[in-house]
C-alpha cells in the first residue's frame, strides 16, 4: 500500500498562490495582534511531571487523545494529562474566561481567527517559536498561529469545511461530485432528490457546524478575499448585491435540505448521512471519523457548492488551518504542558492522530495510511480559499452575518435578512 507524504501539503500554498497566502498572513490569525503577543515568552522549563489540563472542543477525538496520553505518560514518570472538553460553540464563547486563571488549560487549542486574536490580546499564550514542536511543522502552514515575530500557537489540523458526499448515492443518482457552477450544483441536488434521498443534511441548529457552509457559499461570490474582515470594518455590507446574491443561493437550497434544517443539531445531521438517508453532510472533513464511528461504510468524497456562474470559479474549494495548540502563560505546569505539545507534534504521533481521526495535519513528514485521508489528499493540491468565517474578530458580528443565511432558510427574504444582519454590524462599528 502506497503512503502519502505530508510534504504533499506544501501544494496547498503553492496551488493557492500568493493571494490566499497573503490572506492567511493578513487575516486574524496571521497579523500582528495588539495586546499580549509583545510580552510573550517561552514556556518555563523544569521537570516534566504533575497533572496537565488539556482544553479543547474535539470530543470526537477523545479516545485518540486518550491513547496518545498513555504513550506520553509512559515516557514521563509521574505525569498525567486530563482532557477538558467543551462543545465547539461553548469553547468559542467561554474558553478565554475559563483559561485566564490557569486552573484549566495548561495546554489548549484555539480556533483560527477571533478566538486566537482574543487569546493573544489577553496574553494567554507563551511563545513557541524556538520550541522543539515548532520545528516539526511545515513553515507555510504556521501563519494562523503567528503574531508579529512570535509563534504563539501551532495549527495542528488542515481541514476542508465542505460538504462530505456519499459516493455510492451519487453514483446511483448519476450525480456529479464536481459541479462546475451553481446551476450544475442545483442540477446535482435535483438528481439526488429524484433518486429518493435527501440531497443535503445541514445542522442549522448548531452555530459552529452549521456555519461551515458559509465558507463555501461566500468564496466565489465575494469581490475580495478578506470579505469578512471588510464587512466587520464597514467597507463591505451585507446589503451589497454580491451578498444578496449569496443569500438568494441559500434560498435555492431550501428544497434540498432535510425538514426543520434550521433546528437540526449536528448529531441528527450526522445520522442522516451515516445511515444513507442524506447524500451530503454540510459540515466538513473533520467529521469523517464521527460518521465512520456511526457505521458509515461507503466511500466519502468532498463536494464544493460552486456558487460561480458560467464555470468561471476563482476557487475549487475551501480549507482551514486550525486547532491551534498553545501553552497557557498562566499555567503553573508549563514544562509538562510544553512537553505534551512537543509530543503531539512529533511526526509519528501526529500520524497516529491524523490516521485515527481522518484529518490531515500541518506537521511535516507524516505518512497517511487512513483510506479516507488518502482518497481526499488531492484536495491538498487544489485551488482552495482559506475559510472566510474565521476572519471575523467579533463573534457577535460573525454570528449575525451567518444568521442571515439561517434566516433565509427559515423563510425570511434575502433583503430582510441582510438588513437585519447589517443593523447589528453597524451597531458594532
Amino acid at each position: 500500500m502506497s503512503q502519502i507524504s505530508r510534504r504533499q501539503a506544501l501544494s496547498v500554498l503553492g496551488a493557492i498562490g500568493f493571494g490566499a497566502t497573503a490572506a492567511a498572513c493578513a487575516g486574524p490569525g496571521g497579523s500582528t495582534a495588539p495586546g499580549g503577543s509583545a510580552g510573550a515568552v517561552a514556556p518555563s522549563a523544569g521537570n516534566i511531571t504533575g497533572k496537565v489540563s488539556f482544553a479543547h472542543w474535539r470530543g470526537e477525538d477523545k479516545v485518540v487523545f486518550d491513547e496518545l496520553i498513555k504513550r506520553f505518560a509512559a515516557l514521563h514518570q509521574g505525569v498525567e494529562v486530563a482532557q477538558d472538553i467543551s462543545t465547539s460553540n461553548d469553547y468559542n464563547a467561554q474558553a478565554l474566561q475559563k483559561l485566564r486563571g490557569g486552573s484549566i488549560g495548561d495546554a489548549f487549542a484555539t480556533f483560527r481567527g477571533s478566538q486566537f486574536n482574543n487569546f493573544t490580546q489577553a496574553g494567554i499564550y507563551t511563545d513557541l517559536k524556538d520550541s522543539k514542536a515548532a520545528s516539526n511543522y511545515q513553515p507555510g502552514l504556521l501563519a494562523a498561529g503567528k503574531s508579529g515575530s512570535s509563534q504563539l500557537g501551532l495549527p495542528y489540523q488542515v481541514v476542508f469545511p465542505m460538504p462530505m458526499a456519499n459516493v455510492d448515492l451519487f453514483d446511483k443518482a448519476g450525480a456529479d461530485t464536481a459541479p462546475k457552477d451553481w446551476r450544475a450544483f442545483l442540477a446535482m441536488c435535483e438528481k439526488l432528490a429524484a433518486s429518493g434521498v435527501i440531497p443535503i443534511s445541514w445542522p442549522g441548529g448548531d452555530v459552529g457546524n452549521g456555519g461551515q457552509l458559509f465558507n463555501c457559499m461566500i468564496a466565489n461570490n465575494a469581490p475580495v478575499d478578506d470579505m469578512c474582515a471588510q464587512i466587520e470594518q464597514g467597507k463591505l455590507k451585507c446589503t451589497d448585491d454580491w451578498f444578496l446574491k449569496m443569500l438568494g443561493q441559500y434560498k435555492d437550497l431550501v428544497p434540498y435540505l432535510q425538514p426543520n434544517a434550521t433546528g437540526t443539531a449536528v448529531e441528527p445531521a450526522q445520522n442522516l448521512f451515516s445511515q444513507g438517508k442524506a447524500a451530503m453532510l454540510a459540515t466538513g472533513s473533520y467529521h469523517i471519523a464521527a460518521v465512520r464511528g456511526l457505521g458509515a461504510k461507503f466511500p466519502i468524497e468532498l463536494v464544493f457548492p460552486n456558487t460561480s456562474t458560467g464555470g468561471n470559479a476563482k476557487y475549487e474549494g475551501v480549507y482551514n488551518a486550525t486547532f491551534i495548540l498553545g501553552v497557557n502563560a498562566a499555567s503553573k505546569n508549563q514544562a509538562a504542558a510544553a512537553a505534551w505539545i512537543d509530543f503531539l507534534s512529533e511526526p509519528e504521533n501526529a500520524a497516529y492522530y491524523a490516521n485515527q481521526t481522518a484529518q490531515h495535519v500541518s506537521v511535516d513528514k507524516v505518512d497517511y495510511t487512513n483510506p479516507d485521508l488518502k482518497r481526499l489528499s488531492p484536495w491538498l493540491g487544489k485551488k482552495t480559499a482559506l475559510a472566510a468565517r474565521f476572519q471575523f474578530q467579533n463573534l457577535d458580528v460573525r454570528n449575525a452575518v451567518e444568521a442571515s443565511a439561517t434566516a433565509v432558510i427559515s423563510g425570511t427574504s434575502p433583503e430582510q435578512a441582510a438588513e437585519a444582519a447589517q443593523k447589528i454590524v453597524d451597531e458594532r462599528l
